[in-house]
């Protein structure tokens, strides 16, 4: 993105008003108009930033122009708001001067969206860190809360603000935001009975019934049909690009971020949605017997629910409608209200409550958002409030009345601040001050204010005064007092050159403001500073339990009765004026003058008659003059000089000395009429802005120039640049060309060369081939004459062999039949009395022969636990069928085993030796014969928890568990962590895992249990070993079995002289505790705490552990 580097540097129209020229209302407007139309709606005079509001969303604000604008000077960029909020911020930040930024326009000009601009980018460019950001949300947030309870739709905007509203927000000593206090000013409590045609009521009301959920609505008795409530104007109801219900839901989480807690919201919605139920009370005339009429409530329901809402006893609120106390000194005097008063007194209660929640609201801010440390702060104010209004014909009234009044002392002070800092800027250079000729609005301020014969004054004096007084009388007394005043106009004055006057009708006065006319219709003048509400209300208010109530209306409390009447309306509105107009007089300002292109809310549409009359009464006319009656341009003279520099030969292209004397230089050789501009300690004073044109046209024609010669020096170095790359490229391809020419060449003779060598040493190779497979013929023709030599002689041999094996063969054969023969002729002799034996030998034969073929058939599986056998078929067949048996189950059993992995056969083998030291010995044995032993119960190598105590152990943890050590004093046991390796025994705390013991295991002579259902276990320790100072362990343990089995197989093996560790099995056995003898004893008995065994101690010799009797 290009950054301008100067304010005048691609202007559209003219940036600075000042420099406007030639300056009239025409021009001013067509500058407006102009800058507008190219969507630049900042222009400044001077510091004073004009905004229009453009109706649409422009990308001006995103946080690449935040820093854009961040830490750069007023006039080096483009017009923005946020030039002036950085300028105010580095101001506070870094000379410590406290700021206040006054935003002022007519309803719908943008004001309340500037003070969220100045205030976001306040936000974005301080510090940050979880304190600052959380003060910075608050701040931020405080915005919302505000604007649903205080704005309002009206025909001229949708989110008016109808409220005056003043922050200060206070940093440390770093820039970073610490807290801030929130002022109002005048709310328009009128609006909450009544709107004019084509406007809404405050925001809150439509928020809450469309936005609040079914079962919050009816806590409050309310319903979502805005017909049914009379406060609630129908035509306007609905606002297009207003979401109520997202709006609520974003003001409750506003409130929650602000610090309000859930009952204190929850308050707060009641007192709005007993405003409603307020203005849906209605009463009726009832004749009495002095011919007077009273008022009663017509329909009772209403009154109920908001007395149910505010905790009011429903006969005391009805009682306060229909009567009014009047109190003396002495006297109390109490008379009936009829119909109309009860409607002033109902519309009184619901305008004084709603401006109440508001200021309470306002107050409760202040205590969440307040600076917490009590040292020095520095301060920037915000000031959003009304701008100065005129409606149409005689439509003024009180309220436009004290705006205007507020706007008059705004530009009082505007003016003497921009002359004091005008005067002051020229006292710091040195610079001749020359009086400004401008209109000083002192004498209306004083005609509204003055505390003899001010308006203020006398409608405070005519509502205090006894007897009837109505807006007449007070008009009278205007025309009697200010009738000689030159800015005060009206008809039934003494001054009789406006009897005539058609346009100043007799019940108005019209007062020449600083920016036009305005006429103002005095009816409601005397009510509306009055601002009466009736003592009854608010002592019905005050017994109120609602936890706001009483704090509401603190008038209320009967034993702090104040006879004296309350200060008027304006009084208060004046006193407040004149408090803030000190706290500004005390800061830098800054102006943000907000206008309203058209009445429409569209987009580029500039209706020239409304924006004049804008500039009318905002003053921004005299804002120029002002700025314009010394010198209409300053600047530093290092900007100056860096700028226009290339004016003059001697100070182009680089100045060696002081900036002063380079710009002394540059203006002489341009000569400039010296009465044109003054030189300052720091700056050069420019008095006319045909000055400055003619400086930057001068330096545009010159910057022309010097982009000409730029361009010509640029586009022959290009040239030469690339000549000498295309003589250089053509010395490197005339190189690389010749190396490939040589390569190619090389390659040519080398593969020739090859070509010769291959075919010699193809002719060398054949003829080397050629002896070789003569010489190879010679050897296998030898080879081949050899072998049938010798096979010759081999078949000869062979002949001869079988011939004569042929010979010893037959007879053979002649004597086997010869034999066999004999054989016969004596069998026949003995054949009958041999024969039953034969049959029966081969009738056994067949009968074992079907055996072993059915025993075949039906083998049991090769499940060692399968205990399957055929059954046997004949008697005689026992101990072959068993010893069958026996071979085929030991075969099975050997193939069973053979498929073990040594792992499983050391289970297996552990599972053994706890059978023969513990079965039929330990009543626990035999419900740990179907428990695995897993060895590690802890996972110690992987669980993170046990990282270091498994550093501690140096050689591999084949049992790792929690055992309980016994304590021999109490008998209550700690738990430790047992791990047991080759060599040692480890006890370790369990949740530190510090090793509290180590036991080597030649040391240890012996481990006594029980013979019952416990897992008590006593390692007896070697006397003298280093491990048997404290004596022996008395230990309890879960898994028992596998721990007296492992320390045996392993204590076997770790004796130094091969001895087997001694398990002695019985229910006393002595335990050496220390420099002590302990028995301990198991008994019976029925179960205590579950079915645990416990130990207690009897005696100092002796510990009794009780084990629960094994159930059947």
């Amino acid at each position: 993105m290009e950054v301008k580097t100067s304010l005048l540097d691609n202007m559209i129209g003219v940036g600075d008003m000042v420099l406007l020229e030639p300056l009239s209302e025409d021009s001013f407007l067509e500058n407006l108009k102009k800058r507008f139309d190219h969507n630049e709606i900042y222009t400044y005079i001077g510091s004073v930033v004009i905004s229009m509001n453009p109706y649409r969303s422009l990308p001006i604000y995103s946080p690449e122009k935040v820093e854009e604008y961040r830490n750069r000077n007023f006039y080096e960029l483009s017009p923005h708001i946020y030039a002036l909020a950085d300028e105010a911020y580095r101001s506070l930040r870094d000379q410590d001067k406290d700021q206040c930024i006054l935003i002022t326009g007519e309803s719908g000009s943008g004001k309340t969206e500037a003070s969220k601009l100045v205030m976001s980018y306040v936000a974005a460019v301080c510090g940050k860190g979880q304190e600052v950001n959380k003060v910075k949300e608050q701040l931020l947030q405080s915005n919302p809360v505000l604007e649903a309870f205080g704005n309002a739709k009206t025909v001229r905007n949708d989110n008016s603000s109808r409220f005056g509203k003043y922050m200060d927000i206070e940093f440390d000593f770093k820039g970073d935001p610490l807290g801030g206090v929130i002022s109002n000013y005048l709310l328009e409590k009128s609006r909450v009975v009544k709107q004019p045609r084509g406007e809404r009521n405050f925001h809150i009301f439509y928020q809450l019934l469309s936005g609040a959920s079914d079962d919050t609505l009816k806590k409050l008795k309310l319903d979502r049909d805005f017909s049914k409530y009379n406060y609630l104007s129908l035509d306007s109801a609905v606002v297009n690009g207003l979401d109520d219900a997202t709006s609520f839901r974003t003001v409750k989480n506003a409130m929650q971020i602000v610090g309000f807690m859930e009952d204190e919201i929850r308050s707060v919605l009641e007192l709005v949605a007993a405003v409603l139920k307020l203005g849906n009370i209605e009463f009726k005339p009832e004749s009495r017997c002095n011919d007077t009429d009273e008022s009663r409530v017509r329909d009772k329901n209403d009154l109920k629910e908001m007395c149910e809402l505010l905790g009011i006893e429903q006969t005391v609120l009805e009682r306060a409608f229909s009567y009014r106390t009047v109190e003396a000194k002495l006297e109390k005097v109490s008379t009936t209200l009829n119909v109309a008063q009860a409607y002033y007194a109902r519309d009184a209660l619901a305008k004084n409550l709603y401006s109440r929640l508001f200021s309470w609201l306002v107050t409760r801010i202040n205590e969440s958002i307040k600076a917490q440390t009590k040292s020095r702060h520095k301060v920037m104010g915000v000031l959003d409030i009304y701008g100065f209004e005129i409606f149409e014909k005689a439509d003024n009234s009180f309220e436009q009345f004290i705006i205007n009044y507020c706007n008059e002392k705004l530009q009082q002070i505007f003016i003497e601040l921009t002359l004091r800092e005008e005067q002051e800027e020229y006292i710091r250079e040195g610079i001749e001050w020359t009086n400004i000729e401008y209109f000083n609005n002192a004498v209306i301020c004083d005609l509204i204010e003055n505390n003899q014969n001010g308006i203020m004054a006398m409608l405070d004096e005519e509502c205090l005064r006894p007897g009837t007084v109505t807006d007449e009388t007070f008009l009278d007394k205007l025309n009697t007092v200010c009738a000689e005043h030159q800015h005060f106009e009206s008809r039934l004055s003494k001054n009789s050159k406006f009897l005539n006057d058609h346009s100043l009708p007799h019940s108005c006065f019209r007062i020449q403001h600083y920016a036009g006319k305005v006429l103002y219709c005095v009816e409601g003048f005397v009510d509306k500073n009055n601002d009466l509400l009736y003592r009854d209300l608010s002592q019905a208010m005050f017994k109120a339990t609602h936890s706001l109530m009483k704090e509401l209306f603190p008038e209320g409390n009967p034993s702090k009765v104040n006879l004296k009447r309350p200060p008027t309306a304006g009084s208060q509105f004046k006193s407040s004026v004149g408090t803030l107009m000190k706290n500004l007089q005390t800061k830098n300002p800054n102006y943000i003058r907000c206008i309203k292109p058209n009445d429409k809310k569209a987009a580029h549409i500039f209706t020239a008659s409304l924006v004049c009359h804008q500039v009318r009464y905002l003053g921004l006319m005299e804002n120029v003059r002002v700025r314009r009656a010394g010198y209409a341009f300053r600047q530093p003279y290092g900007p100056c000089l860096e700028r226009y520099k290339m004016l003059c030969k001697r100070t182009w292209p680089h100045w060696r000395g002081p900036a002063r004397e380079g710009v002394e230089v540059l203006m002489a050789d341009l000569q400039v009429p010296t009465e044109e501009f003054s030189y300052g300690r720091s700056k050069i004073f420019i008095r006319n802005p045909r000055t400055l044109f003619f400086l930057e046209e001068r330096r545009r024609q010159c910057l022309q120039d010097l982009a000409t010669l730029i361009q010509k020096i640029y586009r022959g170095w290009k040239c030469r640049t690339h000549f000498l790359l295309l003589k250089k490229s053509q010395v490197v391809v005339a190189a690389w060309y010749r190396r490939y020419a040589q390569q190619k060449k090389y390659q040519r003779i080398k593969s020739a060369t090859t070509v010769v060598q291959s075919y010699a040493r193809g002719w060398q190779a054949r003829k080397l081939l050629r002896e070789l497979k003569h010489q190879k013929r010679c050897e296998e023709a030898v080879t081949t004459i050899a072998a049938y030599w010798h096979g010759t002689q081999a078949r000869r041999e062979l002949r001869k062999l079988k011939e004569e094996a042929r010979r010893k063969h037959a007879v053979a054969v002649i004597w086997a039949c010869w034999q066999g023969l004999k054989v016969r002729r004596e069998y026949r002799k003995f054949f009958r009395a041999n024969a039953g034996k034969k049959i029966y030998n081969f009738t056994i034969q067949r009968i074992m022969q079907k055996y072993f073929l059915g025993v075949k058939s039906g083998l049991p599986s090769m499940s060692p636990v399968d205990k399957n056998w055929p059954a046997r078929p004949y008697r005689f067949l026992d101990a072959a069928h068993a010893q069958l048996r026996s071979i085929f189950h030991l075969w099975r059993c050997k193939k069973y085993r053979s498929q073990f992995s040594q792992e499983r056969k050391a289970v297996y083998q552990e599972k053994l030796e706890a059978s023969e030291l513990f079965k039929d010995k330990k009543s626990l044995y035999p419900s740990s014969v179907s428990q695995p032993f897993k060895g590690d119960y802890l996972e110690i190598s992987k669980n993170p928890k046990y990282q270091k105590l498994n550093s501690c152990v140096e050689e591999k943890v084949l049992l790792a568990d929690v055992v309980n050590k016994i304590n021999r004093a109490n008998g209550k046991g700690a738990s430790r962590i047992l791990l047991l390796t080759k060599k040692n025994v480890v006890l370790a705390d369990q949740k530190t895992g510090q090793v509290k013991a180590s036991v080597a295991l030649p040391d240890l002579i012996s481990v006594s249990v029980s013979t019952q259902n416990d897992g008590f276990f006593a390692l007896k320790l070697k006397e003298g070993s280093a491990s048997a100072v404290k004596g022996d362990f008395l230990l309890s343990s879960e898994h028992l079995i596998e721990t007296i089995t492992k320390l045996h197989h392993i204590g076997s093996t770790a004796s130094d002289d091969g001895e087997q560790l001694d398990i002695n099995i019985s229910d006393e056995f002595l335990v050496q505790f220390k420099q002590d003898k302990v028995c301990v004893k198991f008994i019976q008995a029925a179960p205590k705490n579950g079915n645990s065994a416990s130990c207690k101690r009897k005696n100092n010799r002796l510990l009794e552990v009780s084990v629960p009797a094994a159930t059947a």
